[in-house]
C-alpha cells in the first residue's frame, strides 16, 4: 500500500473505530451489528493473550444473556471442553471449575487452563444455576486430537448402555493397540503403508453407534439423548482423527482441511442437536483467527486451504458473523517449540506494513471496527496486507517468515477488534519469563 493511501486508510480506520474503555457499552455497536446472527465467530492473533480471552468473555456474556446464544464452541478436544459442559450444567464430577479444567493436559495446556478461562467457566456455571435444565447454556470442544481419549468414552458408554455393543467396540479400537498412545505413530506406520489401517474399524463403529440411535438415545429421555449424542460425536471423532493422523504425512494442506471440515461438521452437529431440543441454535465460536478468518480472502487459500470460517460463511450466509483480533506489541505465553514448556515472551512492534502496524497509527489504545459492505473504510482494508498469526509457537527472530501471511482483512472478517498494547495469559501452571533479547541481524525482514 502507497504511503499516501495507507494514510488516507488510516483516517478513515480513526474515523470509523469504537473507542473500548473497559465501560458496559463498549460493545453496544458490535452487537447491534451482530442483530439477529445465529453463529458468532470470535477469533483472536494468538493462543496465550489474555486481553483476547477476556474481551471474547465479555463478548459472549452479553450474546448469551441478551440475544440467547445457548452453546460456545471452542478450538479444544471434545472430550475435555464436555468436561467443562459437565460442570456447567450442574454436573457433579468436579467440585469447582479448576478441577472442571484438568482434562486439559495435552500441549497446549494454557489455551483453556489459564485464568480467563476459569473465570468464565465459574461465571458459566453461576449463570446456568439459576436456570432450568432445557435453559442451560453449553460447552462444545470442535478439534479433533483427542483420539484415544474419545475411545475411552465411547466404550465407557457402552459399558452402561449395551455391554454387547461395547464388546464390538473394543474388538475395533484394538486396531490402534500396537501404537500405544501415539496416534502419530499409527498415522505414519498407515501413511507408509507398513500397516492395515483402521479406518474400516472407525466406520464400522460409527455405523453401528447410528444404527441404534433410536434405541440408545430413548432409553431416559433427555438425559439419554444428551449421552447418545456425546458418546456419537466421540465416535464421529474417532473416525476423522484416523484420517487426519494419516493425512499428516501427505503434507499441511490435506491435513489442515480435514480438521477445520471436522470443526466445522461438529459445530453443525451441535447446532442440529440443540434443534432437536427444541432450542434456537445460537453458537459462539472461540477459535484462532486462521480458523475463523475467510481462508478464501488469505494467502491460505491461495494454497488450497479452507478453514471454519469459510465454511460457515459458505453453509449461513448472513445469518453468522467472523471476528477477528488484532495485537500491536506485549507479551504472549507461547513455547519456543512443539511440546516446549509455555514461556512469557515479548511480542514485537508488528511490521508498519501490516495491518497491525496500520491500526498502530490510528492511535487508539483499544478499538473495534464494524466491516459493513459499502462503507469506505471496508473499500480501504481490502489491499492486501500483511497480517500477523502467533499461535502455540512464538518465534520472534523469524517473524516475518514464521508468523506473516498476506490477506484482504475486509474480505477475512465481518469486524475487528483491536489492542495495541497486550499482555500474556496467565496459565494455571508456571510458566518460564524471558525477554526479547537482541533483535536478529535480518529484522525486520526475518529473511
Amino acid at each position: 500500500m502507497l504511503d499516501a493511501t495507507f494514510a488516507i486508510v488510516t483516517d478513515l480506520v480513526r474515523d470509523a473505530a469504537h473507542p473500548l474503555t473497559g465501560s458496559q457499552v463498549d460493545y453496544d455497536h458490535l452487537l447491534e451489528f451482530i442483530g439477529d446472527a445465529h453463529f458468532v465467530l470470535l477469533g483472536e492473533a494468538s493462543h496465550g493473550t489474555h486481553e483476547f480471552y477476556r474481551e471474547r468473555a465479555r463478548i459472549t456474556q452479553r450474546l448469551i444473556r441478551e440475544k440467547g446464544f445457548s452453546a460456545i464452541a471452542v478450538e479444544s478436544d471434545w472430550p475435555d471442553a464436555y468436561r467443562v459442559n459437565r460442570y456447567i450444567q450442574g454436573g457433579n464430577v468436579d467440585s469447582d471449575a479448576v478441577e472442571a479444567l484438568s482434562g486439559f493436559k495435552r500441549f497446549p495446556a494454557w489455551m483453556w487452563r489459564n485464568a480467563d478461562v476459569l473465570d468464565f467457566v465459574g461465571w458459566l456455571r453461576t449463570y446456568n444455576d439459576a436456570l432450568t435444565p432445557s435453559e442451560k447454556v453449553g460447552f462444545y470442544g470442535l478439534d479433533l486430537y483427542s483420539l484415544h481419549a474419545s475411545i475411552e468414552a465411547v466404550l465407557g458408554y457402552l459399558d452402561r448402555v449395551d455391554p454387547e455393543g461395547a464388546r464390538r467396540a473394543r474388538y475395533r479400537y484394538a486396531c490402534f493397540e500396537h501404537y500405544g498412545e501415539d496416534p502419530q505413530a499409527y498415522g505414519y506406520a498407515a501413511a507408509f503403508g507398513l500397516s492395515h489401517t483402521c479406518e474400516s474399524e472407525v466406520v464400522a463403529q460409527l455405523m453401528d453407534l447410528q444404527q441404534r440411535a433410536i434405541q440408545y438415545s430413548s432409553m431416559d429421555g433427555s438425559v439419554a439423548a444428551e449421552r447418545f449424542f456425546d458418546a456419537q460425536q466421540n465416535a464421529h471423532l474417532v473416525k476423522d482423527a484416523e484420517h487426519y493422523y494419516r493425512a499428516m504425512f501427505r503434507g499441511r494442506v490435506d491435513s489442515w482441511n480435514l480438521r477445520d471440515q471436522h470443526m466445522a461438521d461438529t459445530l453443525e452437529a451441535l447446532a442440529e442437536h440443540l434443534r432437536l431440543q427444541r432450542r434456537e441454535a445460537k453458537v459462539v465460536i472461540w477459535a484462532h483467527n486462521s480458523h475463523l478468518g475467510d481462508a478464501r480472502a488469505t494467502q491460505m487459500g491461495d494454497g488450497g486451504e479452507w478453514n471454519v470460517g469459510q465454511l460457515v460463511r459458505q453453509r449461513h450466509g448472513p445469518d453468522c458473523r467472523l471476528i477477528g483480533f488484532t495485537t500491536y506489541t506485549g507479551t504472549v505465553t507461547a513455547a519456543s517449540n512443539w511440546d516446549s514448556p509455555a514461556e512469557r515472551k515479548q511480542v514485537r512492534p508488528a511490521r508498519p506494513d501490516s495491518y497491525e502496524g496500520l491500526f498502530h497509527k490510528v492511535g487508539m489504545p483499544a478499538f473495534s471496527l464494524t466491516l459493513e459492505p459499502g462503507t469506505h473504510v471496508t473499500g480501504g482494508l481490502r489491499e492486501p496486507m500483511l497480517e500477523r498469526a502467533i499461535g502455540v509457537v512464538y518465534l520472534p527472530q523469524s517473524e516475518l517468515a514464521s508468523h506473516y501471511f498476506r490477506a484482504r482483512l475486509s474480505d477475512q472478517f465481518d469486524a475487528i477488534i483491536h489492542f495495541d498494547q497486550t499482555r500474556a495469559v496467565e496459565p494455571l501452571e508456571p510458566v518460564g519469563i524471558i525477554g526479547i533479547g537482541e533483535p536478529a541481524e535480518t529484522f525486520p525482514s526475518g529473511v
